[in-house]
């Protein structure tokens, strides 16, 4: 059995190795219809390279709704299977993308895959994914959980639990989870915090059921936070305050 070790940071942190899901459409613009929109792939580099500059080891997972969706194919004639296989794919290209983007600002990374392509990125392996974080690489995760019929927040807390992370962190549009859609509902409340048990009985749409399961299972805690705050991500790690916390 592979012992999974977290080495100490360089500077205080909360959680010394983290799994941070990232939506694929924060890569978009929706404004130019660009599927990947440079200025957003820099933002997003430049505010892992900050955490990983504190020694915190990083695991990103990407979503491909920017390129592909399965859940909306299948309503426009591609059937379930091929449209999320085709979202996995995408979630490839996104992988490709952000490692492009960490390296040319100076921070080492890998792209590990679930569909093997070994002219592209590693498959993955878990006990090469460790030695990859411990040696202060960052790595990408892409092609979902390699199966149809799991959504790339599935794949997240998959890979949260196989690489032993101390929490998963969830980035998204809104700075946290509320009782209800903010922008459609003036008297939505934000939660502090959530059990994972109450997030699951009033289906909050922040992450599958199947997901919240895994961690829950695996008592890894999840935050939900506005990644387009510039600081939000650093005082996640720091322990401070931030979003919604469920646990």
């Amino acid at each position: 059995m592979c012992t999974v070790n977290v080495k100490k940071p360089k500077k205080k942190v909360k959680y010394q190795r983290i799994l941070l899901k990232l939506s694929g459409e924060v890569l978009g613009n929706r404004k130019t219809g660009e599927c990947i929109d440079p200025e957003n792939l820099a933002f997003m580099a430049e505010r892992v390279k900050k955490i990983h500059s504190l020694g915190v080891e990083v695991g990103i997972v990407l979503g491909g709704g920017n390129i592909f969706r399965g859940l909306a194919g299948a309503g426009k004639g591609v059937n379930r299977v091929t449209g999320d296989s085709m979202g996995m794919l995408a979630t490839i290209i996104n992988a490709l993308a952000m490692m492009n983007a960490l390296e040319s600002i100076g921070v080492p990374t890998r792209v590990m895959t679930s569909i093997e392509m070994p002219k592209l990125a590693e498959p993955f392996i878990q006990r090469r994914a460790l030695r990859h974080l411990e040696k202060g690489r960052v790595v990408i995760f892409g092609g979902g959980t390699g199966n149809p019929y799991f959504s790339t927040d599935s794949a997240a807390a998959l890979k949260a639990s196989e690489i032993g992370a101390q929490a998963l962190l969830k980035a998204t549009k809104v700075d946290g989870v509320y009782t209800a859609d903010p922008k459609k509902d003036p008297k939505a409340k934000k939660y502090g915090s959530l059990k994972y048990e109450t997030a699951l009985e009033k289906r909050l749409k922040v992450m599958d059921s199947a997901a919240f399961a895994l961690c829950m299972d695996n008592n890894i805690p999840i935050v939900v936070f506005d990644f387009f705050d510039p600081r939000a991500l650093e005082r996640v790690v720091k322990g401070d305050q931030v979003g919604t916390i469920v646990s």
